[in-house]
């Protein structure tokens, strides 16, 4: 990756303390598509890393992802939607200046974080987790993601991404219906969220990004 250097000759460069969840990924996806010079710095959910008291200072809420941008300050920032937002600006990349566009690029953004997030969230728990919780949530989150897929299929309709240009909308989006085989919804019903999901998919960006911090899987594509 790139490595932004100072006049006295240290780097400068972003932290992302991240793990490989959709949220997570956000972030070192854009970190990617940007080619701005960071660090990945992992934290183990599955431990309860997210509680130490050196992540709380960064992040308040004890969730990942959250930044410490040393290029600005040692700025820190949690919440994914946030830093991706602020990232655009910072670049002027990934997020249009006009007016009209910038506004719908952060209405899809917030659409994403108020909606897939949540409750595609909870349809990970209930189906996946644990499918022996509730049947009532495991029915109630299943239809939920399903109605979510189609909100973003009929948003695709006669669309390559989310706001007509490949923007933070998408890429807040798209690690979410990453975990296509996790919703219990068939993501071949959905010509339009398949077509666009591939699209991005195969980016190199979001290659590398899907890897971070540390290598899972490939990433999951659609069966034919």
């Amino acid at each position: 990756m790139p490595c932004r250097i100072t006049l006295d000759g240290r780097a400068r460069m972003i932290d992302l303390y991240t793990w490989t969840t959709p949220n997570g990924r956000k972030a070192s996806i854009m970190l990617e598509e940007l080619g701005l010079a960071y660090r990945a710095i992992a934290v183990d959910i599955g431990k309860g890393e997210q509680f130490r008291p050196e992540f709380l200072a960064i992040a308040p809420n004890n969730r990942i992802p959250a930044i410490v941008d040393h290029d600005n300050d040692d700025f820190s920032l949690m919440e994914s939607g946030a830093i991706l937002i602020y990232l655009a600006e910072k670049t002027g990349r990934l997020m249009s200046k006009e007016p009209k566009a910038r506004m719908r690029t952060i209405e899809w953004l917030m659409w994403q974080m108020g909606g897939v997030g949540p409750m595609i969230g909870q349809a990970h728990h209930f189906l996946r987790a644990r499918p022996d919780a509730s049947e009532y949530a495991a029915e109630r989150y299943r239809e939920e993601a399903r109605r979510l897929y189609g909100v973003l299929d009929r948003r695709l309709e006669g669309r390559e991404y989310i706001v007509d240009e490949y923007s933070i909308a998408d890429i807040a989006t798209w690690p979410w219906i990453a975990r296509f085989e996790w919703h219990q919804v068939d993501i071949r019903e959905f010509t339009h969220v398949r077509r666009w999901y591939e699209r991005i998919a195969v980016r190199p960006a979001v290659q590398r990004g899907y890897q971070v911090p540390a290598y899972t899987t490939p990433v999951p594509m659609p069966a034919d």
